[in-house]
């Protein structure tokens, strides 16, 4: 019959394959859209629940013995306050940090004791980075870096006729002469003119510190007071770490 022949055979299967073929096209078309539309709605309800949301309360904690009190959602933090007292601080420790780092810079080519180089290499380290953040400090408050930069702000930037005034109002730091001498000494006497300068100052950083404090007002900023209290007990215990190498006889025997 017609119905059997080879070529309607093959006509009806390929027609049954397009019929099936449109069928899965339109199933899978219909999956994307349930989908999209899924993702729709999901992304509306969100957004109706961030909308409906309440808004954050910001709580300012009372004074002890004193109620907590509700802020207005706009409320925006602010750095603490600080006093002058602190960035005069700041500013002068970052000149007295430096000079101790200019100090231990000098170790390696002035002296093979090997006590003082691993103390002079933790001194430098540490009071690098306490520059750095010190530096940090000031320019979040938008103060100069310096105590030369603010005594030159109403005079010729050029004029560096300041900068001796300023070391001079820092306890502790060595004195153009001593530093002088420092640089020419070698060996043995570097050693003991190392450890008698760096004690004095670190002496001269604790007379800062106590300074600060004795200051109304001053020292309230808590990254300021966790600094100047780290530094002060840091401070104490190297110097009876040099106290202790500078008694030692003789320091010929640590070469």
């Amino acid at each position: 019959m017609f119905s059997g022949s080879p070529n309607w055979n093959s006509y009806c299967f390929r027609g049954k394959r397009k019929l099936r073929s449109a069928r899965g096209s339109a199933l899978l078309c219909g999956m994307l859209l349930a989908a999209a539309a899924a993702v729709f709605l999901a992304s509306s309800t969100r957004a109706q629940q961030v909308d409906s949301a309440p808004a954050p309360v910001v709580v300012q904690p009372g004074a002890p013995g004193k109620p907590s009190r509700t802020l207005p959602p706009s409320t925006k933090g602010t750095l603490p306050p600080r006093s002058q007292a602190d960035v005069e601080f700041m500013q002068g420790m970052i000149m007295h940090h430096s000079q101790a780092v200019e100090m231990t810079a000098l170790i390696t080519s002035h002296t093979e004791n090997k006590d003082l180089r691993s103390l002079g290499a933790r001194i430098s380290s540490s009071q690098s980075d306490e520059i750095k953040f010190m530096q940090r400090w000031l320019a979040a408050r938008g103060e100069p870096g310096s105590m030369e930069m603010a005594g030159m702000s109403d005079m010729d930037k050029s004029d560096h006729s300041s900068a001796p005034m300023a070391m001079a109002l820092m306890p502790g730091m060595l004195t153009p002469e001593q530093m002088d001498a420092l640089r020419k000494a070698k060996g043995t006497e570097f050693d003991r003119l190392f450890l008698i300068g760096m004690i004095q100052h670190h002496n001269g950083a604790l007379i800062m510190v106590k300074d600060l404090f004795d200051n109304a007002g001053a020292g309230q900023d808590a990254d300021l007071f966790d600094f100047a209290t780290d530094a002060d007990n840091t401070q104490r215990a190297e110097i009876k770490i040099m106290q202790t190498m500078l008694e030692k006889k003789p320091l010929e025997e640590k070469r």
